[in-house]
């Protein structure tokens, strides 16, 4: 089902491993019978926005980008405007990423999670071990800013949701029958290198094995689920006694277009049909 606005709406966080390119595929398995949407690992919620579903549960453990959005949707023109006036270059950008969050205000602490999202090296939210922001500013390779139009559209959207700052399994346990779960975790591959580096607790094995016992019980409740990740072995075996789908996508983690490249991901549903 296409989503409810004709407009064209753009995330307003860029996210490493985001699907912005593939909402209209993954759109293809909302329907309007879903009482509610649910994303436990939300990053730029590309695929929430796109659906533009009327209730709906959004979350992700990275405590400060739910902060950003929940202060965002209470003060967009504020945070908006704030946000467009500081300057985009290094010694800007760098100042900023110095910054304490804990010494800031909740809606300093908004902008300034938006500003270096917005400004840093092709939107990795990456953090050193001890849990700080540490990505390179962009540069040249900066992209533009949502014009207002756009950023109010999209908090309106987002308006229509509830924000959780929790861990997966939290979000899964209040999954009830008749939801809609889109999961798109962070990859772990053991037989190659991809981006995961999230935060300073990595996704696991045990994080995957957690995922597949989770899928489980959502199943067991009546809900439906579509899951996104790389097409490996972990995939494979999270997919036992599911249906699944390989799609050809292009990577655009690396941030050099000549080291960009085609590569699959898998789909993993328990829809019919």
């Amino acid at each position: 089902m296409p989503p409810k606005s004709s407009m064209t709406v753009k995330p307003m966080f860029r996210w490493a491993g985001s699907k912005r390119k593939q909402v209209d595929r993954l759109g293809e398995f909302w329907s309007s019978k879903y009482r509610r949407y649910v994303e436990p690992f939300a990053g730029s919620a590309c695929l929430f926005l796109h659906i533009n579903p009327d209730c709906a549960l959004i979350a992700d453990k990275n405590e400060e980008l739910i902060e950003a959005y929940r202060v965002i949707v209470e003060s967009p023109d504020d945070v908006y405007r704030t946000m467009v006036r500081k300057k985009r270059t290094a010694s800007t950008y760098y100042y900023w990423r110095a910054q304490n969050p804990e010494d800031l205000s909740r809606f300093d602490r908004a902008v300034r999670f938006l500003y270096l999202n917005r400004n840093c090296f092709n939107g990795i939210y990456r953090t050193n071990r001890s849990g700080r922001f540490n990505v390179p500013f962009s540069n040249d390779r900066v992209s533009r800013y949502l014009n207002k139009k756009e950023f109010m559209e999209s908090v309106k959207r987002l308006s229509k949701a509830e924000f959780r700052a929790w861990d997966f399994g939290t979000t899964m346990r209040y999954v009830r029958e008749g939801d809609f779960v889109y999961l798109d975790p962070p990859y772990k591959v053991d037989s190659r290198r991809v981006f995961n580096e999230y935060s300073k607790q990595p996704f696991t094995k045990n994080d995957l094995l957690r995922l597949r016992n989770h899928l489980r019980r959502i199943d067991d409740k009546g809900a439906s689920f579509l899951a996104s990740y790389a097409d490996c072995k972990e995939a494979r075996d999270l997919a036992v006694g599911w249906k699944i789908k390989r799609l050809r996508v292009r990577r655009h983690v690396a941030g050099f277009s000549d080291a960009r490249r085609t590569a699959y991901e898998v789909l993993i549903t328990n829809i019919q049909g």
